[in-house]
């Protein structure tokens, strides 16, 4: 180690010199003191804390969640009326066992059609399927009068050979609804039903399905215009080898999707369901939202995970305090609705609004606003904690709005929810190779995943689809 020189040798310019450069170093140390922090708070994030999809975080890292124990054990609990198969009367195949012909004590004959049931038991299983062929014969008669009749074909026997409604519903099924890539779908019918299909011709019934339904995906978009509470998100999706965008808006009893080239404002307008939207819309904050001219509420699961976050790096206290207030409120709404009340009471709401700027104003004591050290332009960084502290003071109205509205949930569960199929979808089969084919599937997913939320089959909606019957979903 080099030893210091000796200071008071130096004259009193060389002295000013050395200060003169001691300056621009102290300002490039606490520069990189501050980047060094930052990256060490970016490697500290990950699907607990963040935004981060649990896939990110890695094989080495020990699963967390925010979820609170329940306290009750694994499996059934106590109380708890258990269910299983139970016996039927509508019984399809029978079979006798039958008894020895002679008596395995004595030998003498038995007379056993003198023997009575002793015991019934049932098996309930599927039968071994092969597809079935139908022939359909059009007759031909010419009248003593010359007059020649002609029977004809069913609309949907257009071909010489063709498939049926059912298959072609059971393969969309399995590509659309099940998420299995064309390849699987058209080999899994092929090994259950000795029924030998293409991917191809799976790809082109999703085609005709995508068709048939475009009608009640439009009823499907105006029901969520209208809804009082809807979700929304959005998502990179690979399309042609190109990022895409998977936008959704949902409710309790709709689910919307659609992909577009852009993420922001010009997706949301030529999509034109959001701007048409006056009631409430749950979102995660980000920033074309907060453009559509309706009521806003926020997911308080991402509020949690930052606050999370800023705990863990920073060792305040008061995300912490943050953190039990949102979900003491959160526990007293869930209470009120179970009562049947449509609201808290006013003091109820009041004492909580007091609580979370009162936490606020404390937090601002320790994570002042960041002031600028060195003479360049623009605007100075600020904390993360600083940020989320500005944020939820300017939108306090936005973050408790299911304090004050109990018909909004505390999350946005249900959009983040949607996007999960669609990505299940792509982590499968790696990405759409066209547009229209995640068009197809946008179109074909938002009626199957509104289907389900109202309780129908959906092999049966598409099988009804491609017998040109496809149910409407219902509005409200």
């Amino acid at each position: 180690m080099e030893e210091l020189p000796d200071l008071s040798r130096l004259t009193h310019d060389q002295k000013d010199d050395l200060i003169r450069m001691l300056f621009p170093l102290i300002e490039q140390v606490r520069q990189l003191t501050a980047r060094v922090e930052e990256l060490e708070a970016r490697l500290s994030k990950d699907s607990h804390n963040s935004s981060k999809p649990p896939s990110s975080d890695g094989l080495t890292k020990k699963t967390r969640s925010l979820r609170v124990a329940s306290g009750a054990k694994p499996g059934g609990q106590f109380g708890r009326v258990g269910k299983t198969l139970k016996r039927t009367s509508e019984v399809d195949v029978v079979i006798e066992h039958p008894l020895p012909q002679h008596c395995q004590a004595c030998g003498i004959p038995l007379m056993t059609v003198d023997a009575r049931v002793d015991e019934h038991r049932q098996v309930f299983d599927i039968p071994v399927a092969r597809y079935q062929v139908t022939e359909h014969r059009t007759r031909q008669l010419r009248c003593t009068c010359g007059q020649l009749h002609q029977s004809q074909f069913p609309e949907n026997v257009t071909e010489v050979v063709q498939y049926g409604p059912n298959v072609r519903a059971l393969a969309v099924h399995l590509s659309e609804g099940q998420l299995l890539p064309l390849g699987r779908s058209a080999q899994l019918i092929t090994q259950l039903f000795a029924l030998k299909v293409s991917p191809a011709t799976v790809l082109a019934w999703i085609g005709e399905a995508s068709a048939q339904l475009r009608p009640n995906v439009e009823r499907i978009a105006q029901a969520l215009i209208d809804v009082p509470v809807a979700h929304a998100d959005e998502s990179g999706l690979r399309v042609a080898a190109k990022l895409h965008w998977l936008h959704t808006v949902a409710s309790e009893t709709h689910t919307w999707y659609g992909v577009h080239a852009k993420r922001g404002m010009p997706a949301i307008a030529e999509h034109g369901i959001l701007p048409k939207r006056i009631a409430t819309l749950v979102h995660d904050c980000w920033g074309p939202y907060w453009q559509l001219d309706c009521e806003h509420a926020l997911c308080n699961a991402h509020l949690l995970r930052e606050l999370t976050f800023l705990h863990e790096t920073t060792g305040q206290s008061w995300p912490k305090r943050m953190m039990a207030l949102l979900t003491r409120a959160h526990t007293r709404c869930e209470a009120a609705r179970q009562n049947d009340r449509t609201a808290l009471s006013a003091r109820q709401i009041r004492r909580i609004f007091t609580h979370y700027e009162a936490i606020l104003l404390d937090a601002h004591t320790h994570n002042p606003h960041a002031v600028r050290h060195n003479k360049r332009r623009g605007r100075v960084k600020q904390t993360p904690a600083f940020n989320l502290l500005h944020r939820m003071r300017e939108h306090a109205a936005e973050v408790l709005r299911f304090v004050t509205d109990l018909r909004v949930p505390f999350t946005n569960n249900l959009g983040e929810r949607a996007i999960r199929m669609p990505k299940v979808k792509q982590k499968v089969s790696g990405c759409f190779r066209t547009l229209n084919g995640a068009q197809n599937f946008c179109t074909i997913r938002s009626y199957l995943d509104t289907m389900h939320k109202q309780g129908h089959n959906l092999f049966e909606v598409l099988r009804l689809t491609f017998m040109g019957q496809a149910p409407m979903p219902a509005s409200g």
